[in-house]
């Protein structure tokens, strides 16, 4: 068992620094560290504006989130792994041709990614905020209560996914029921009682930080244990579709893209999405539940915002987002793959941008879903400007930096500095625009011209690369 956890955390740690280099990732705690460091100096005035309980739901969302994204990977991983790696897969996936239970494998598995993710994002950001304390005199329960909940919340949002996971493993059909459920639910006790009532639930590690009790406290680890319990023993190791066949759809495809340029590889990216199962988690799982997250939360403290501030705030936040599907389209592949056709590795980004392009949907529909609900339907116009703008910019900066590769900007300290360094004055700047007036909105469309600037020097860039040896 100890052997079996050793080997899938250095698989782990290995495929992490061979994607993205081992100072760059090892690197990457610290960055974190020094960003919850001068973050907490930022408490006092943040806390003058802020209800401690919305502050402590901001920030304990955040961590369930990513909780959330981290165990996603039970749904996404296998076939992304086999499609960007060939036949190679993870010892998780190996159950069949090792002498041990697969429960036991997939037991070790979900133990390994809590203690891995753990040491990555969750201790950096509480040892930051526990040595920044007697620099802004706060005591030390505040640290050390914060690390509990926090830690509570990562978990929690770690063990929902990986029992969604086990489910949608057995059924497709139950995993949605699943969800409707949840959804279903959570929309009556908003209506009965309250939203902030229902969150508080959805939160429990939030409201523990705020009025900590020792019931509070069991049950959190109540549900993250039965959680944990449920997802191992509902986990099916019997893969019903190991097997499929496709009938050739690349012609087709082609033929109904043909009023694009790079039509054949545009029509591979979206066989590529269909063909690995993975467009719907991805969607729900990476786009629309932090969204819908993050809009929850954004909804209590709208008194700190003008009327159109929620619209305009996740419009931004939706281009962020939305600007990740690129990663989704490069998941599969590798350069060295393109490398050696008779293709110039810009045509395969410039055919990949359209296919983006054309998934932008997804941000778009979410907005007037937004802006029908919230009431502002006469600003739905500026706010889709306003998530396009923010996207494509920051699908440029992506292609700039890391070309076919956009993975690298997560882990990579010196890629993911330089990004941050760039996006957030301009989002800041936008942000203070709409704030000012919503027609000021209109003026993002004009950061399309540095994102057009940098897209060729990406194309530029990644054209005269060396890759030998790959």
């Amino acid at each position: 068992m100890l052997t079996l956890f050793k080997a899938m955390f250095k698989e782990e740690w290995r495929m992490h620094s061979t994607l993205f280099g081992n100072l760059n990732f090892a690197l990457f705690p610290v960055l974190i560290f020094a960003i919850a460091f001068m973050g907490a100096f930022l408490l006092p005035l943040v806390h003058n504006m802020m209800d401690t309980f919305i502050l402590s739901i901001v920030v304990h969302a955040q961590f369930l989130l990513m909780g959330v994204m981290v165990g996603s990977f039970g749904i996404l991983g296998k076939e992304v792994m086999n499609r960007r790696f060939g036949q190679s897969s993870l010892i998780a996936y190996s159950a069949r041709s090792l002498p041990v239970s697969e429960r036991i494998l997939f037991l070790n598995f979900v133990v390994k990614d809590i203690l891995y993710y753990f040491i990555l994002w969750v201790l950096p950001f509480c040892m930051g905020f526990l040595i920044a304390a007697p620099f802004i005199n706060l005591s030390i329960f505040w640290p050390l209560l914060l690390f509990l909940t926090i830690s509570l919340a990562f978990l929690t949002g770690l063990c929902v996914v990986f029992l969604l996971s086990s489910v949608y493993a057995v059924s497709k059909r139950a995993l949605y029921l699943v969800l409707s459920l949840i959804l279903v639910a959570f929309a009556v006790v908003s209506i009965l009682y309250s939203p902030v009532f229902a969150l508080s639930y959805l939160l429990l590690p939030a409201n523990l930080f705020v009025s900590f009790s020792y019931s509070g406290l069991l049950i959190s680890l109540l549900l993250i244990f039965v959680l944990f319990f449920l997802s191992v023993v509902f986990y099916s190791p019997y893969d019903t579709s190991s097997e499929k066949h496709y009938k050739n759809l690349l012609n087709s495809w082609s033929e109904k893209l043909s009023f694009l340029k790079d039509s054949t590889l545009v029509a591979k990216d979206f066989i590529d999405l269909y063909r690995s199962g993975i467009g719907i988690g991805q969607t729900i799982f990476s786009f629309i539940l932090p969204l819908c997250l993050i809009w929850l939360v954004m909804s209590f403290v709208n008194q700190f915002l003008p009327q159109t501030g929620i619209l305009f705030t996740l419009a931004v936040v939706s281009g962020v987002i939305a600007s990740t599907i690129y990663t989704w389209l490069t998941e599969f592949d590798s350069i060295s793959a393109y490398y050696f056709l008779p293709l110039r590795l810009s045509s395969v980004i410039s055919a990949k941008a359209k296919t983006f392009t054309v998934l932008q949907a997804v941000p778009v529909i979410f907005l007037a879903v937004v802006a029908v609900i919230s009431g502002g339907i006469g600003f739905f116009l500026n706010s889709v400007v306003l998530c396009l703008s923010v996207s494509f910019f920051e699908l440029a900066l992506m292609v700039r930096l890391c070309g076919l590769s956009p993975g690298t900007m997560i882990y990579n300290v010196r890629v993911f500095l330089v990004y941050i360094l760039v996006t957030g004055p301009v989002i800041l700047v936008l942000l203070g625009l709409t704030f000012i007036s919503p027609a000021l909105a209109y003026l993002s469309a004009l950061m399309l011209i540095p994102a057009w600037l940098m897209m060729k020097s990406g194309f530029k860039k990644w054209d005269s690369e060396d890759f030998t040896g790959l």
